[in-house]
């Protein structure tokens, strides 16, 4: 009852006649509404914040408290520039940001809005958030790992809602210690649900817990689809969404 399915083995399950099937389309606006979640939320200090208020030492206001970032007019690149990035690219619209891309080809942006395509590095230098909406596979395991962080600028934020393994853990851990760049918005993690105590203790992190397509409204639509993929499948119909 999900879009990803490297957690099972297709070969093995076609070799023994097993049908696959997912729940595509439907968690592209849940997930894209937790995704600018994560950014602002990290952005603005909003965890930080609320623990703060809830340890009872809150004093009042002051000049220089808790201060964050700027969101509007600044740029957002997306890595992966499918249905979910597309979605996070089209909210941007209100916050008057400019739009990079990276991804395996061009995609022509809707009128109203223009983004445009670069080479990876070159998204990673440019960005003041970025944002990962890519499928895992052998090639986008480690996409970003320590090199990728180290052409991200220093005030830049990461933001990813795809899979864990996407991203290098420990070398984003060390770059969040040094804060070579400011910070980072997480739902997924490399060894999910385990989560390194370390990346637990920093204050310039917010952590979810695989959230993105959990909205009550999106989880039966994926619900009803997996119900009508396994119907197909019993009564001999062509299934839908099928993946093997």
């Amino acid at each position: 009852m999900t879009v990803g399915y490297n957690n099972i083995d297709l070969s093995a399950a076609a070799q023994r006649g097993i049908i696959v099937t997912n729940t595509p389309d439907v968690l592209t606006d849940a997930t894209a509404d937790l995704t600018w979640a994560l950014l602002l939320a990290v952005a603005r200090r909003v965890g930080e914040g609320d623990a703060w208020i809830r340890t009872g030492n809150w004093t009042g206001w002051t000049p220089t408290q808790m201060l964050g970032t700027d969101i509007t007019g600044k740029t957002l690149g997306i890595i992966g520039m499918g249905r979910i990035g597309q979605a996070v690219a089209q909210r941007a619209i209100g916050f008057r940001m400019s739009i990079l891309y990276a991804g395996r080809h061009a995609v022509s942006s809707p009128p109203g809005l223009s983004w445009t395509w670069h080479q990876l590095d070159a998204v990673l230098t440019h960005s003041d958030f970025i944002s990962l909406h890519v499928p895992l596979t052998d090639t986008t395991r480690h996409l970003i790992g320590q090199p990728e962080l180290a052409r991200m600028k220093p005030t830049a934020f990461l933001i990813n809602t795809s899979r864990g393994p996407v991203i290098d853990e420990s070398a984003l851990l060390s770059s969040l210690e040094a804060r070579t760049i400011a910070g980072a918005g997480l739902d997924v993690y490399e060894h999910e649900p385990m989560i390194s105590p370390a990346l637990c203790s920093l204050p310039n992190v917010v952590l979810l817990p695989h959230l993105g397509s959990a909205t009550l409204q999106t989880r039966v639509r994926m619900g009803l689809i997996c119900l009508d993929n396994i119907a197909a499948a019993l009564e001999g119909r062509s299934v839908p969404n099928r993946v093997n």
